[in-house]
């Protein structure tokens, strides 16, 4: 399609969470400066949260890539819709760990002789649970009882939540004061200001391969930034569909005429329904 059209070795605007095309504004390179402080200080609990498609789950990614194998263990759960009994056999079975009885004591102990085990080979276990907000309060006491396996002056798991600002309020309730006391890190991923959005496309067209400097025009980017707020989901599926439509008016750059077309398109199928707010959070819905 476009790609051979524009010159791209891959498709710059996926809405996968692809860290090879990561790029860090200022306020994602503060959350990940806090997320490797927090790991590298055995802080035990840090908290991260973000609307959807800010890239939350394209910084854990990220993060796990940079973790030198030879230091550190970790594991990523990214289903947490399961019960107590579920989670912790998930977190063994990404860890590579065997227990002997498969009910919560037997998990607990077999996870407790890995950590102490990966602790005395100097390795740091990193534990990360996307859409943590989905957990059940009981699961996250679960949580919080794996954080309990500690040695006299260190904590042998360091377990990462993330999710959506729901999660904040989650954490708020007072059955789990236990475990919100315990999160020493907390930080907040938020939308991108405008000259973010700019070097945020030219990064992904640069990555793609696009040799094409002024792609996307500067009336074009203000037009995306505008309508995405500078959500990054929001701008990758608004460029997508730009390219597509430049493509087949076999136009060699992006106008602000050719991206207040598809603005126009987005914004009018929800009209049509009727349901704007619940369509708009469906389509955009996730990690």
């Amino acid at each position: 399609m476009y790609r051979d059209f524009f010159g791209f070795s891959e498709k710059p605007f996926t809405i996968t969470p692809n860290p090879h095309f990561i790029y860090l504004s200022g306020n994602h390179r503060e959350a990940f400066a806090h997320l490797l402080y927090g790991i590298d200080s055995h802080a035990g609990f840090i908290a991260m949260t973000g609307e959807v498609g800010t890239g939350k789950t394209t910084v854990l990614r990220t993060l796990l890539t940079q973790l030198d194998p030879e230091k550190y263990c970790s594991a990523l759960i990214f289903n947490p819709c399961l019960s107590g009994d579920q989670l912790l056999a998930s977190i063994c079975r990404e860890f590579g760990v065997d227990a002997d009885a498969h009910h919560s004591y037997g998990y607990l102990d077999a996870l407790n002789h890995f950590l102490l085990e990966q602790h005395s080979a100097g390795k740091t276990v990193v534990l990360v649970v996307d859409e943590a907000q989905n957990l059940a309060p009981d699961v996250l006491e679960q949580v919080r009882m794996i954080s309990n396996l500690e040695t006299e002056c260190d904590k042998l798991i360091q377990i990462i939540l993330a999710g959506q600002p729901e999660l904040d309020d989650v954490l708020q309730r007072r059955d789990l004061r236990q475990l919100s006391q315990r999160i020493t890190i907390r930080c907040r991923l938020t939308p991108m200001n405008r000259r973010d959005t700019g070097d945020y496309i030219r990064h992904r067209l640069r990555v793609s391969g696009c040799r094409l400097p002024a792609l996307f025009t500067s009336g074009a980017v203000k037009r995306i930034y505008r309508f995405s707020r500078g959500v990054p989901r929001l701008i990758n599926i608004l460029c997508e569909q730009a390219l597509v439509l430049a493509w087949t008016q076999e136009s060699s750059t992006v106008t602000s005429a050719i991206a207040s077309r598809v603005i126009g398109v987005t914004q009018l199928r929800p009209k049509r329904m009727g349901v704007w707010q619940r369509l708009h959070g469906w389509l955009w819905s996730g990690r």
